[in-house]
């Protein structure tokens, strides 16, 4: 669909409308209550910003906005596996959900007490790619609620005769002062698979997670709340969730960031990705004809000094 046919089907003066960046079309939502960017490409949300603050998620300056490509930044889907593909086959990282076009399929403006909501609606099906990769029988819904609150939530169907096993991710890059001076809570004495030092399970302090190197954390049977304590800029950002038993903690510091082209070297101070996920031994394994819905909620904590 062209911009001027999404335009003329679900344009709201004001509020909703669409252009592109790069040849990607994407979605401009600007509301009393926040303003939103979301592309159709990987129905990748890159920015959420409530009225009255910053920026909350972090998107690369570096990132590549292309066909086949992921977007560096924002809320990447990661579905149907999370990182390298783990059953023998071979696959891109993370899937192919955020390397496809999504087709938005709704939108409405829905009024609220704390301010207007955008509600926006994709879905994926099989693809030539997916195709390709040995899944043909799917469907997935993703619902994206744009208001003083971000809503996520990820829908996954089993169209097939057999059993569906999937890993899935909102892979969040939440913008931050300085992650050096960030610190994350809810994640206190929970286990977790230590990706830099080889897998290893291990057990969290009982204290605020603070940030010293490399992080890629892997918690596991977790369902609990987050909180980003986001010193510099002076506010706390709260993550719930639903239906989601793992939460990924990840920043890759300096030395992995230089080996990362779609990263500059001095941005990785600058986000904390906090992932609302199913992985590993949380996956998800689907009946003929079910259904599963993971859901992220976002935001400024009420009582946080917003700048």
């Amino acid at each position: 669909m062209t911009i001027s046919e999404l335009n003329e089907r679900f344009a709201m003066p004001g509020a909703l409308e669409f252009d592109e960046h790069d040849g990607l079309p994407r979605v401009q939502v600007r509301l009393a209550s926040a303003e939103a960017t979301v592309y159709l490409h990987g129905a990748h949300v890159t920015h959420w910003q409530p009225a009255g603050a910053k920026p909350v998620l972090f998107l690369s300056e570096r990132s590549e906005f292309a066909d086949g490509k992921p977007i560096r930044g924002g809320v990447p889907i990661c579905f149907p596996w999370f990182g390298a593909r783990s059953d023998g086959h071979e696959g891109p990282p993370h899937g192919f959900a955020r390397l496809q076009e999504w087709e938005l399929a709704f939108a409405a403006l829905l009024p609220g007490e704390s301010g207007d909501r955008m509600h926006l609606t994709f879905t994926l099906g099989p693809s030539e790619l997916s195709r390709s990769l040995g899944f043909d029988e799917f469907r997935v819904v993703y619902e994206v609620m744009v208001g003083s609150t971000l809503t996520l939530r990820l829908t996954v169907a089993n169209l097939s005769g057999k059993s569906l096993r999937f890993e899935e991710a909102l892979h969040t890059y939440f913008a931050v002062g300085d992650v050096r001076e960030t610190e994350l809570t809810g994640l206190e004495s929970a286990r977790y698979l230590d990706k830099p030092d080889g897998m290893k399970e291990k057990t969290a302090p009982g204290e605020a997670l603070r940030f010293t190197g490399e992080t890629d954390r892997v918690f596991m049977t977790n369902v609990a709340p987050t909180m980003i304590d986001d010193t510099v800029n002076r506010r706390r950002i709260l993550v719930e969730k639903t239906h989601s038993a793992t939460t990924v903690v990840w920043n890759p510091w300096n030395e992995v960031a230089a080996k990362l082209r779609d990263i500059a070297d001095d941005a990785w101070p600058g986000f904390l990705c906090v992932e609302t996920a199913n992985a590993n031994g949380d996956a998800i394994t689907l009946e003929p004809g079910a259904t599963h819905a993971m859901t992220a909620s976002i935001q400024i904590s009420p009582g946080s000094d917003i700048v």
